[in-house]
């Protein structure tokens, strides 16, 4: 895996900021729940082909990006359901290559709870990996069984911080493809900067919920976390208040009293972004990773025209009732692979 340092500039930078908005709040993509939903559940099961089905029936379309051009983000890989014919509803999450045989993804991609409610890693033999091909249709690129995964150790099913996971390929692609570079920790804080330019890229769920089955790409850029976590909170608040008006009243609550206690439970409540995770985004809004994007790269382009990848596609915002994302949301959120280095490195190192 290869590491860059603070030597290389970023392109540029972009001037923006975060400003109110109704947001429908949720952690997880399509999930309306406090820990994240599993995306390889969502394709096995067949529910994305259902969303898919019923999107195309409201003419679906892409939530701000575009197609990517022939040829770009080679780096890029599809996770898919083993056995399944290569299409969008066998694809449920996206990857990178960082080593000829080292796919870096999300752990909530390979993380899932069963039936009973217990959380454990996916058998690797019932994923593959497609390289090679921004098309997800049979016969494109080479599919690659899995010999291990390696979840963050930290990473726990029921949240989204240390959302970061390492898959080890059975055998090198055979099909043209290429590695990308990761930032060491004082390139990692240079690209945590508001106005920096990203790109995020994937095969993620559309407006509507359609599932394309060529790779898309869409500009966006870093915004400030605690600018992030504020708007967060401020919504959280919002929808908290409702109950909290009735519960004050039911215990019959002088108004200072109930000022009081409801200062303290948002002054309690945890930020929704940790250190761990970047905010990224429009001022505008309408440009967003989504379901089956999970797991993907966020590059930012360099002065010389290369790419790191700063992150990795985490979560999301729900639309309002939990039935896929947040369409017009200002941002979303990935995992800071530069606080991850150590551990990365040491997997690599100890699984040759």
């Amino acid at each position: 895996m290869k590491v860059i340092g603070a030597g290389l500039c970023v392109l540029g930078l972009a001037m923006v900021g975060v400003a109110g908005a109704v947001w429908a709040e949720a952690p997880g993509f399509g999930e309306a729940k406090a820990g994240p939903g599993s995306p390889f559940a969502f394709a096995a099961s067949g529910a994305k082909a259902e969303r898919a089905a019923q999107a195309q029936a409201s003419g679906a379309k892409v939530i701000g990006g575009q197609e990517a051009a022939a040829g770009a983000w080679p780096w890029q890989v599809a996770l898919l359901v083993a056995g399944r014919p290569v299409g969008p509803e066998a694809q449920f999450c996206g990857g990178s290559l960082v080593l000829d045989q080292w796919v870096l993804t999300a752990a909530h991609c390979v993380h899932m709870a069963d039936e009973a409610g217990v959380y454990g890693d996916i058998d690797p033999q019932a994923i593959s990996v497609l390289v090679g091909s921004q098309v997800l249709t049979p016969g494109q690129g080479d599919v690659v069984p899995v010999a291990a995964i390696f979840r963050h150790p930290a990473y726990l099913g029921t949240a989204f911080d240390n959302d970061i996971a390492l898959i080890r390929l059975a055998r090198p692609p055979q099909a043209p493809y290429a590695t990308i570079e990761v930032p060491d920790a004082e390139f990692g804080d240079q690209l945590d900067t508001p106005g920096v330019i990203t790109v995020v890229t994937g095969w993620g769920l559309t407006e509507g919920g359609g599932r394309p089955e060529t790779l898309r790409q869409s500009e966006i850029q870093m915004l400030d976390r605690a600018q992030c976590n504020a708007a967060m909170l401020e919504v959280r608040a919002e929808e908290a208040a409702k109950g909290f008006g009735y519960a004050a009243q039911v215990f019959g609550l002088a108004e200072q009293d109930a000022y009081a206690a409801w200062d303290a439970l948002v002054a309690r409540a945890p930020e929704a972004m940790s250190a761990n995770m970047l905010c990224s985004g429009t001022y505008e809004g309408g440009k967003t990773a989504c379901s089956g994007d999970s797991g993907g790269p966020l590059v930012v382009p360099l002065d010389d025209g290369s790419y790191v990848q700063a992150g990795v596609v985490s979560w999301g915002l729900s639309a309002r009732g939990g039935q896929g994302c947040e369409e017009t949301a200002y941002f979303s959120a990935y995992t800071r692979i530069s606080n991850f280095l150590p551990w990365l490195n040491a997997v690599i190192a100890e699984n040759p």
